[in-house]
Order: structure tokens, then C-alpha cells, then sequence
């Protein structure tokens, strides 16, 4: 299983830290985007054609051949969903959380991304949180929001290569149309968060990539619930309640050694 996180996070942000996943016996690789964590910043630019071919090459290095789980969180979760349009007959299943893309961004959204990227790079993480968690209605998820978002910035090694990231990615595309999603035959998770805790991931949109996939699972957290994509145990508890309905188990180990749940 691959899953890659989201914009501006690292590789621990997809699960938050939980094991669950790999002590149920899935083997989870998980990496930091370019630019992202440790990686090295990317010379040639950061959108999804590359991002996906990132992905291509970490499954290629590190998993076994035959079909797999590929998923993530919002930017992972679109590069996910590219992957597995160019890739049907490797994809065993795949897992979106909190999907954001719907087309051309508007150009509010464009000025707010430059906003945060001249943020994190001139200011700072403490500062950066502070911009993430504005326009949420909840107090509570706006001080969980700004704490994650403060956390992941201050794991990053070169801060200016995840503001041109942020400078980038958002006008980028993973594909086409989100009915393209259609093709996708493999059963298809997508996770949705309730707008009063996560407005940044509108349920609406997740619920579209649902029915564009087709036969997809659409989970949530209740009303009253934080977001399932913050709660990693409970998140990997759902992933692996989907997998195993639909007769995925862990597989063997790949070539590329043991499992490592933080790769």
C-alpha cells in the first residue's frame, strides 16, 4: 500500500503517526513529496505530471509486482487518482481522502495559495498556522487546524521549496475532468470531511469524486466528530475494515525489504 500526503505536509501526515495499518499486516510506504519534509527541492517544478511520476518511481523501488493499494490525502489523493487512471491493471484499490480539485482554480484561491506561500517562506511556521486555520467556524478544529498545520511546516528542511509547491500545485492538473474517474473499475474509498471542521476539503467535492467513481464507499466522521482524515488510527481502522471487505489482504512483503510503516 502507497499513500502520499498532502500539500505543505510530509509523510507522517497521512496517518498521523499510526501504526493500525501495519500491525493489521499492510505493509504502508509512505514518502515525502518533492520539496516536502527531506526531500530535495525539484529543479524542473512541482506539478502533478511530476508528482505522479514521483509516485510511479517509489511504487517501482519499493513495492512488489502485482496490483496495489495507491491513496492519499487531498494533493496525494489527486496524485493517487492520476496514478491509477494511467495505471488500471496495477491498481487493486484506491483510497481518497479529502479531495479538493474540481477544475481551474479561481483566482481568490490563487491569491490566498501565494498568500500562504509568501507566509510560510518570509514568516514562518508559527505564522503559517496562524493563516491556515482562518474562515473555520469551529474553534476547536480552527486550534487543531492551526496546531497540524504549525507542526508539519517546522518538519520541512527547505521551507522555499514548499512555497513554490504552494505556488504551483494548486493551478495544476491531475487530470482532465473528475468524471474521468469513471474508469476506475478497482473498489475506490473516499473519505469526506464535514465543512464546519475542514472547510479547506468540501464534502461536496468529495462526495462528486464518489459518484464519479461509481460503486465507491463515501465515509465521514458524524456531525459532532472531528475530522476522520486528522484521526489516524481510526482512519487506518477504516481503510483496512474497506480493504478487507472487498477480500484485499496484506500482501507479501515487497523486494525492496520489510515493511517499514514510516517509509
Amino acid at each position: 500500500m502507497v499513500l502520499c500526503h498532502g500539500l505543505s505536509a510530509t509523510r507522517r501526515y497521512v496517518l498521523h503517526g499510526s501504526t493500525a495499518l501495519a500491525r493489521r499486516g499492510y505493509r504502508v510506504v509512505t514518502y515525502d513529496a518533492r520539496g516536502h519534509g527531506v526531500s530535495d527541492p525539484a529543479g524542473d517544478g512541482y506539478d502533478y505530471a511530476r508528482l505522479t511520476h514521483d509516485l510511479e518511481r517509489v511504487i517501482d523501488s519499493q513495492c512488489a509486482d502485482g496490483p496495489l493499494v495507491v491513496g492519499g490525502h487531498s494533493m496525494g489523493s489527486h496524485t493517487a487518482a492520476s496514478w491509477a487512471l494511467a495505471n488500471p491493471a496495477r491498481l487493486a484499490a484506491l483510497i481518497l481522502i479529502g479531495p479538493v480539485y474540481v477544475g481551474e482554480s479561481r483566482r481568490s484561491d490563487l491569491h490566498e495559495w501565494e498568500r500562504r506561500a509568501r507566509v510560510l517562506e518570509q514568516e514562518g511556521p508559527e505564522a503559517y498556522g496562524l493563516v491556515a486555520a482562518e474562515g473555520f467556524d469551529d474553534e476547536g478544529a480552527a486550534a487543531t487546524a492551526e496546531r497540524l498545520a504549525r507542526d508539519r511546516a517546522g518538519l520541512h528542511r527547505r521551507r522555499d521549496a514548499v512555497a513554490e509547491a504552494l505556488r504551483q500545485v494548486p493551478v495544476s492538473s491531475p487530470f482532465d475532468r473528475i468524471v474521468d474517474l469513471g474508469q476506475v473499475t478497482a473498489p475506490a474509498l473516499v473519505i469526506a470531511s464535514h465543512d464546519r471542521f475542514d472547510p479547506g476539503h468540501p464534502y461536496e467535492v468529495a462526495s462528486r469524486y464518489a459518484d464519479a467513481l461509481g460503486s465507491a464507499t463515501l465515509v465521514s466522521e458524524d456531525d459532532d466528530e472531528p475530522p476522520l482524515a486528522w484521526r489516524g488510527s481510526r482512519l487506518s481502522r477504516v481503510i483496512a475494515d474497506f480493504l478487507e471487505q472487498h477480500g484485499i489482504g496484506p500482501g507479501p512483503p515487497s523486494a525492496g525489504g520489510p515493511a517499514d510503516p514510516d517509509r
